[in-house]
C-alpha cells in the first residue's frame, strides 16, 4: 500500500534561511521513509498565500497549489513554530484558507476533501505553547474531516525566555522528542492504511437532511 505525506512548514522564514521546524520535519520524514512512505515538504512562506477562507482568492493567489498537494496527500502534518505562545500566523492562515474546503463537498456522500487523510502537527519554539499549537491545530483538522490517530503531535520546546532553538540546542537529541516523532511516525502510518481499507461511510448529506426535519 503506497502512502504519501505531506509537510506544510509554516516558519515564518522563507528559503533559504535555516528553518528550525524543518530540521524536526526532516527527522519525522525520516521515520516515515522507514515505513515506506513518500513524503515532500512546502515551506508556505516561499508562496503568495493571500490572506482569506476560501479555495481561491484569486489573481496572484498561490493556495491553489499548494491545496492540490493536500487534496493528493495521504498524511498532512501541520509543523510550525511558537510566536507569542500560539501557532505562527503563517500557520493561522494555512487553518484559515484550509476553511475553503468546507464547499467544495462530495457531491453524493457530502464529505470534505479531507476526510480520509490522517494528520498530525510538529511544533519548535521556545518557552510555552506547544500543547495549545498543537490542541488547536489538530482540533480544526478533524473539523475539516481528518482523521487524528493517538500521539500523533511532536514537539521540541528550549528554555523561557531567549535562546537556542532546535537545531542549536542540540534538540535532535532530546528523548522525549525522539520518542514522541517515533510514535506520531507509525501511528500516522496506522492510520492511513486504515482509512485505505476502511474507508469512512458517513453520508453528511443525509444526515443534514435527517437534522433539519427535526430542527426550527
Amino acid at each position: 500500500m503506497t502512502l504519501h505525506a505531506l509537510f506544510l512548514n509554516c516558519t515564518l522564514k522563507p528559503s533559504p534561511e535555516t528553518s528550525n521546524t524543518r530540521a524536526l520535519i526532516d527527522k519525522v520524514a525520516g521515520l516515515l521513509s522507514e515505513l515506506d512512505v513518500t513524503s515532500e515538504t512546502v515551506r508556505v512562506a516561499d508562496y503568495h498565500v493571500a490572506f482569506g477562507i476560501s479555495s481561491d482568492e484569486g489573481e496572484g493567489d498561490e493556495w491553489p497549489t499548494i491545496l492540490e498537494r493536500v487534496k493528493a496527500c495521504d498524511i498532512l502534518i501541520i509543523a510550525m513554530p511558537i510566536w507569542f505562545g500560539v501557532r505562527s500566523s503563517v500557520a493561522q492562515l494555512v487553518m484559515e484558507r484550509l476553511d475553503g474546503t468546507y464547499a467544495e463537498s462530495d457531491e453524493t456522500t457530502g464529505q470534505y476533501p479531507l476526510y480520509g487523510k490522517v494528520a498530525g502537527a510538529i511544533v519548535t519554539g521556545n518557552e510555552d505553547g506547544a500543547h495549545n499549537c498543537c490542541a488547536n491545530t489538530l482540533f480544526n483538522l478533524t473539523h475539516l474531516g481528518c482523521t487524528i490517530p493517538p500521539n500523533v503531535d511532536c514537539y521540541w520546546v528550549g528554555d523561557a525566555g531567549p535562546g537556542p532553538s532546535y537545531i542549536a540546542a542540540d534538540g535532535d537529541k532530546h528523548l522525549y522528542t525522539n520518542r514522541t516523532a517515533r510514535y506520531m511516525a507509525h501511528n500516522l502510518v496506522w492510520g492511513a492504511q486504515a482509512l485505505k481499507a476502511n474507508p469512512i461511510p458517513t453520508n453528511l448529506k443525509t444526515l443534514d437532511a435527517e437534522a433539519k426535519k427535526v430542527s426550527r
